[in-house]
């Protein structure tokens, strides 16, 4: 058992930090600048909340709190892939889709449409077909498993 004062390591964390140390004998940049970042992005998530300014100041990182922040870093990571796309850099957009790939193995698995469907319709038999109210609860139920827009899209169609 970890010392009070001691920090407690995700799951998710301690995974990213053994794939590193892999990757890092195998001597794979890309993947190693991609794991760096997101470890990164830990850490500057935990130093912003040390700030009394900051709306969650002094809570703890918790494991859901990490996988929104990869699925952040994915979907920045896809959106420079179009701009460079766009832009006629095939080299550029593909580093990063690769860094998008590697970054989506650390998502727990996602969440087919009928799979949402499934839930949808549990969750307007228990709290009715109102939208506003059935909504809310898809999206935490779905969180990190599912797109947020496809989920409303689909609350929409069964609700209405």
């Amino acid at each position: 058992m970890p010392a009070p004062d001691e920090p407690v390591v995700s799951p998710l964390e301690e995974r990213l930090r053994t794939d590193l140390k892999a990757v890092q004998r195998a001597r794979d940049q890309v993947h190693i600048d991609t794991l760096r970042l997101a470890l990164g992005a830990f850490h500057n998530e935990e130093v912003a909340r040390t700030d009394s300014a900051h709306k969650l100041h002094g809570q703890a990182l918790t494991e859901t709190d990490r996988l929104v922040l990869i699925e952040k870093q994915i979907k920045q990571r896809e959106e420079a892939a179009a701009i460079f796309r766009a832009n006629q850099r095939p080299e550029l957009a593909d580093k990063e889709a690769r860094e998008a790939s590697i970054l989506r193995a650390y998502l727990p698995a996602r969440m087919t449409d009928d799979e949402v469907r499934q839930l949808v319709v549990g969750l307007i038999a228990t709290h009715g077909t109102e939208f506003r109210t059935v909504m809310p609860i898809a999206s935490r139920e779905t969180k990190g498993r599912a797109d947020g827009r496809r989920v409303s899209e689909i609350v929409r169609e069964l609700t209405s």
